[in-house]
Formats: structure tokens, C-alpha cells, sequence
């Protein structure tokens, strides 16, 4: 099955390195379900986070289709081969001390820009977050661009993407447009570390989980 990638959207990287990472997801078993949308600028999120290795799958997925994807880290990071590594790498570098905050930085970067894709993990841990951080919801909202949702199933060894979710004023009502995404098409791969806001939309008794792989 094909996956659709809009032509505005932002790239990277080659044939062979999207061979490369394609070949590793599937001798893995995994697959991508839905589309990217055909737009420039895109908060893209992902869930649900409870291992390590959810990052993995997001590397090697990222490479697979290609994606330029931009990830926010803290300016003091940015020094000598480490920070040329990550400028390469698409890093965003955000100093929390200045007078805008991380959010009015990232929204003012992706005004700058002609192109950019945003990832971030809103649970913020992988171990059965009480809460999800709402800075990718304000982000979008201040930048006027479209939310995706990408869905890991550890049971399908499918990660699915949403169609896009404009953002607004209801934070609350769009909360739980992208709960029930992740929900229909996500499955942890420990759900004993579930975030807490899945746990209750799921039935499951929600607490605290120790960290491992």
C-alpha cells in the first residue's frame, strides 16, 4: 500500500536512505497507514509513548518517508560538534529564559520559516504520564497549522496517521478528537505505562509504572 506524502511538505535525506530505514521497518514486521497532508508547516505528535523504543520507530520511520522533521532542544546544547551534529539533524534550538517562553519561540521560528515540521511527545515520559504537556496544542494554535497524529500499534506493527486536525480555541474538544484517534489506532507496547487521560478513555486503572526499555 502507498503512502501518500504532499508535495509541499518537508524532506530529507535520499533513496537509499529511505531504502535503508524501509527495509528495517519491515523486516521488523512494521508498516505506515494514512498520508501526510500537502501542507508546508505541521505539529506532528506522537503517542503512545511507553518505551524506548517508541523513539526508535520514530527515527526509522522519519528516514523511511523521508520526512525533515524538527525536534525543540535547550540552546546550551548548540556547542561545538555536538550542536553541528544537531543543527544537521534538525534540531530547534529554544532558550527557556527568554522573555517569549519555548511556545512563543517555536511560533515565532515557524512564522521565519518557509517550511517546517514539528515532532513532539506530548506525554513527555514513558512512564504512565498523569497528564500530556498541552505546548504542542498552543504551538499549532499560534502558528495557524494543521495537527497530525502519528499512532504506534504494537499489535498491528502499524503506525498510522491521522488526518489533519486544525487546531482551535477548544482545547478540551480537540484533546479528545486526538485521544480518540490514538485510542482506534494505537496500542502501547506496555500498557501498564499508559498516560493516565488513555487510561480512563480506555478503562484501564491508572499508576505509575517503573521505566525500563
Amino acid at each position: 500500500m502507498s503512502f501518500a506524502i504532499g508535495s509541499r511538505v518537508p524532506r530529507r535525506g535520499n533513496a537509499f536512505s529511505r531504502a535503508v530505514a524501509g527495509g528495517l521497518l519491515r523486516l521488523a514486521g512494521w508498516r505506515h497507514e494514512g498520508s501526510i497532508p500537502d501542507e508546508p508547516k505541521l505539529v506532528l505528535i506522537g503517542a503512545p509513548h511507553t518505551s524506548n523504543l517508541d523513539g526508535v520507530l520514530a527515527i526509522l520511520s522519519l528516514m523511511a518517508l523521508g520526512l525533515d522533521a524538527r525536534i525543540m532542544i535547550k540552546v546550551s546544547a548548540f556547542r561545538g560538534f555536538v550542536g553541528r551534529v544537531l543543527s544537521w539533524a534538525g534540531a530547534v534550538p529554544v532558550d527557556r529564559a527568554s522573555p517569549k517562553g519555548v511556545i512563543g519561540e517555536t511560533v515565532a521560528l515557524m512564522a521565519e520559516l518557509p517550511q517546517m515540521l514539528l515532532l513532539l511527545a506530548p506525554e513527555g515520559t514513558r512512564g504512565a504520564a498523569a497528564e500530556w504537556k498541552r505546548g504542542f496544542h498552543h504551538i499549532a494554535l499560534g502558528a495557524k497549522v494543521p495537527i497530525v497524529v502519528a499512532a504506534c500499534n504494537y499489535r498491528t506493527r502499524v503506525v498510522s496517521f491521522s488526518p489533519p486536525i486544525e487546531p482551535t480555541a477548544d482545547y478540551q474538544a480537540d484533546f479528545a478528537a486526538i485521544l480518540t484517534y490514538v485510542h482506534e489506532h494505537g496500542h502501547p507496547r506496555h500498557p501498564g505505562r499508559l498516560s493516565r487521560p488513555l487510561c480512563e478513555l480506555e478503562g484501564r486503572t491508572w499508576g505509575s509504572a517503573p521505566k525500563d526499555r
